[in-house]
């Protein structure tokens, strides 16, 4: 769940961006008047670049993604922002842990390196995927072994300032709806 000052052209952007692929999940925008401010969002999307990384970056260029520099250093893979500022991250052929050559493949949620475990059960818990890597570098979810997508969780953590703007959204039939809490305070949604 994305908060956008523009939503229809969000929507337009990711669906472009991702190809549509994002491995049954859905991408959902909200209106708000709050621009994204300078800080690093907790919450961001992979996709994967492909053989072909680099034209799959200057496509996304082309659609109104901008190059960011978040401190990243020089790293294996590529660090843009959508139009309204939200990073994401285009990686390269070989990444870890990548099994599709396009579309969305990971929602990365930074963790404080104490609060990966407790992150990762949680999150196994609310949304019934299952941690299937646990390394130094985080925990990685998904739905099933074969899910194009997972939840990947880390470190570095950004400081939790204000709302997040982006949010995970699980569907529990049986469960309260509403806004509540990770183990690490961020926002998440509950639909029925």
């Amino acid at each position: 769940m994305f908060d956008a000052l523009d939503v229809a052209r969000m929507e337009r952007f990711w669906v472009d961006a991702s190809r549509g692929e994002t491995g049954g999940l859905q991408l959902r925008f909200m209106p708000t008047t709050k621009p994204k401010t300078a800080h690093k969002n907790r919450l961001h999307l992979d996709l994967a670049g492909g053989r072909d990384w680099e034209a799959e970056v200057a496509r996304l260029l082309g659609l109104g993604a901008t190059r960011v520099d978040i401190g990243q250093g020089d790293v294996p893979w590529d660090v843009l922002a959508d139009p309204e500022g939200n990073e994401f991250c285009v990686l390269r052929p070989g990444h870890p842990g990548v099994l599709a050559d396009s579309g969305l493949v990971a929602v990365c949620l930074d963790v404080a390196e104490e609060d990966r475990y407790a992150q990762g059960a949680f999150w196994q818990s609310q949304a019934d995927w299952h941690v299937v890597e646990s390394h130094d570098w985080g925990v990685r979810l998904r739905r099933s072994p074969a899910s194009a997508v997972s939840l990947v969780m880390g470190p570095p953590a950004a400081p939790k300032e204000a709302r997040n703007r982006l949010r995970l959204e699980v569907t529990q039939p049986d469960w309260e709806i509403g806004e509540f809490h990770d183990a690490a305070g961020n926002e998440y949604h509950v639909t029925g």
